[in-house]
């Protein structure tokens, strides 16, 4: 019998379905309304009264006189909110927060400008998402999730305002803690094992409470599927002090040292549960590959709740094999500077994951992505002067762009650095797929490589090696190698390795030198055109160079950005690295291609 309760919670999920296919009904007229409203807050602001808009809220004059932008044109003006400046500067809105990026995309941390208002806003979009997997996956409002979340303190600016990452604001929001409760959102963990700031602490109590749950787990997950497999190689390093905290009932006082955190677990482990600690340990020797591991300690699983799309997806082999291959779930599309859509088809094939953009969030303009030939004499500020900005609801399937935001919190036509293809639509809400960063990883002559290229480089090259042994990568980086006695420079990978059929070190398991040379060719034939002709024609970049990486080494690059401040919630690795001292330290065996690519003249 249904109670009063659940009938609340099914007209909820319903409202949230309508409001979606209410509100990507008519795009074009929800833009221009979100642009009005933004405006109307905010048309008086010092930076739009630089760049000459003098009070107008229509969109043809706001197009008009406002360039697009990149965070070097917004610095200035955030840093004098930072410092203390309460004018209007930015936003008609009083700043409240400044949120931080990871600085893992692209180097540098940024911060952002963020009110109150807003928060309430997220939490209605973060509420979007569960009742769209309702709909394809059952039963997930009779179980708990196991989401792995974790949140960094505040840090103060000069003036006074506090800044964390955009995870860290949702989660310490009163709005987040306080919401009411609602049965697809249901955790394992408390808030305050989430808001621990010791990392460890956070981490331990987290799978403990997971794990004294595992039977309730009806969803695995984290904000970025990286986060996922650190808690795998955590949990194999620690499960015979979790187990026995579940077998005795007791929590471990030399791990959890925090009151809070330990009084909100012992709420979950109320009493001792020998069998269950027992099922856990067998469970846990049964395989030293630990294959499956996901699906045998919460055997009532239904899927895997992670961001999985661009750099996320190298990932996806790795929890497959943990998971036994359960179905990834890719909800929502956000950064620090904007929310921008959801997943409305979860079940589909992680390389088919396209977010619907939700138009009444922000109002998006579109940069776009001109071919090869196009850009070679163009650098990125004379694109961005040649080209015009195309609006959300003129974009074209199959084509590709860079997204700029203009949002209420007080960024206009921001160039968010993402290149997103045109997959679909939702009604007229076009449905974008993730393609890459457009920032530029490496270069050395006048060839440019960009994280895609990379990415599907390093891919095809990990296929050659897979076919002859058991292994999968861990994860990677890379660095442009020059010397001040050299004009020639090359690219360096960095690869850590796991072998699943050895219990030896990872790293140790033999493979000949002359397989991992392939493995750099096999890069080499896989970039672009520019690079291979550098390479074989002109001979100004030398041979490409792998370098292995000791176990654990991407960890540790982990925790030295934490230590940074990155919150690990929303840590990305790094695509390219300037300073590599840290992964030089722990290499264990290098190797350079032997070959020079094929280069077809006239051809990319």
């Amino acid at each position: 019998m249904n109670t009063v309760a659940d009938d609340i919670h099914v007209t909820k999920h319903k409202k949230a379905l309508e409001f979606i296919e209410e509100v990507t009904t008519d795009t074009e007229k929800v833009q221009k309304q979100v642009l009005s409203e933004i405006l109307s807050i905010s048309s008086h602001v010092e930076y739009l009264q630089h760049h000459g808009l003098n009070g107008r809220t229509d969109r043809e004059t706001y197009r008009n006189v406002i360039p697009i932008a990149t965070y070097e044109d917004f610095k200035p003006y955030i840093q004098r909110i930072a410092n203390g400046d309460t004018s209007p500067i930015l936003c008609g809105r009083p700043i409240t927060d400044l949120l931080l990026s990871s600085g893992t995309s692209d180097g540098g941390r940024k911060i952002f400008p963020f009110i109150e208002e807003e928060m309430q806003r997220l939490l209605f979009l973060h509420g979007l998402t569960m009742p769209v997997v309702n709909k394809y996956i059952t039963g997930i409002d009779k179980g708990k999730a196991m989401i792995f979340r974790f949140s960094r303190g505040i840090i103060y600016t000069p003036g006074g305002l506090p800044v964390c990452s955009a995870l860290a604001r949702f989660y310490q929001s009163s709005q987040f803690k306080n919401r009411p409760y609602d049965p697809l959102e249901d955790y394992t963990s408390p808030i305050e094992t989430v808001l621990c700031k010791d990392f460890d602490q956070s981490m331990y109590s987290q799978c403990l409470c997971g794990l004294y749950q595992s039977k309730l787990v009806v969803r695995v997950g984290s904000a970025f599927v990286t986060v996922l497999v650190r808690v795998i190689l955590f949990i194999q390093k620690h499960w015979s002090l979790l187990c026995n905290d579940i077998r005795t009932g007791t929590i471990n006082t030399q791990i959890i040292t925090d009151i809070s955190v330990r009084d909100a677990v012992k709420k979950i482990l109320v009493n001792p549960d020998p069998e269950l600690a027992d099922f856990i340990e067998i469970e846990c020797k049964r395989d030293e590959s630990w294959k499956g591991i996901i699906s045998r300690l919460w055997p009532n699983a239904k899927y895997i709740d992670a961001i999985i799309t661009g750099s996320m997806s190298q990932y996806i082999s790795s929890i497959d094999f943990y998971s036994n291959g359960l179905p990834f779930v890719s909800t929502r599309y956000a950064c620090s500077e904007c929310f921008l859509g959801i997943n409305l088809n979860p079940l589909c094939k992680p390389n088919e994951v396209a977010y619907t953009f939700i138009p009444n969030v922000a109002y998006f303009e579109f940069l776009p992505i001109l071919d090869e030939n196009q850009q070679k004499n163009n650098n990125q500020q004379e694109q961005y002067d040649a080209q015009e900005l195309v609006e959300l609801a003129n974009v074209k399937l199959g084509h590709e762009y860079e997204v700029f935001v203009t949002t209420y919190n007080g960024l206009y036509r921001y160039g968010v650095g993402d290149v997103l293809r045109v997959a679909g639509f939702k009604n007229t809400a076009p449905q974008f797929q993730f393609i890459c960063r457009k920032k530029i990883l490496l270069s050395l002559d006048s060839e440019k490589t960009s994280e895609l290229e990379l990415h599907n480089a390093v891919q095809n090259a990990m296929k050659y090696l897979m076919l002859k042994f058991n292994v999968t990568l861990v994860d990677y980086t890379s660095y442009a190698h020059t010397t001040s006695t050299s004009n020639h420079g090359h690219y360096v990978i960095y690869w850590e390795l796991r072998h699943h059929n050895s219990n030896v070190n990872n790293n140790a398991v033999i493979i000949p030198r002359s397989v991992f040379e392939e493995c750099c060719f096999q890069i080499e034939e896989s970039l672009s055109n520019a690079y291979r002709m550098h390479r074989t024609i002109e001979k100004s970049i030398d041979p490409l160079e792998i370098k292995i990486v000791e176990t654990g080494t991407f960890d540790n690059l982990m925790d030295y950005a934490v230590s940074q401040g990155t919150s690990v919630s929303s840590y990305k690795t790094p695509r390219c690295l300037k300073n590599v001292e840290l992964l030089n330290s722990c290499v264990v065996s290098n190797y350079f291609s032997q070959g020079f690519p094929h280069y077809a003249p006239g051809w990319c």
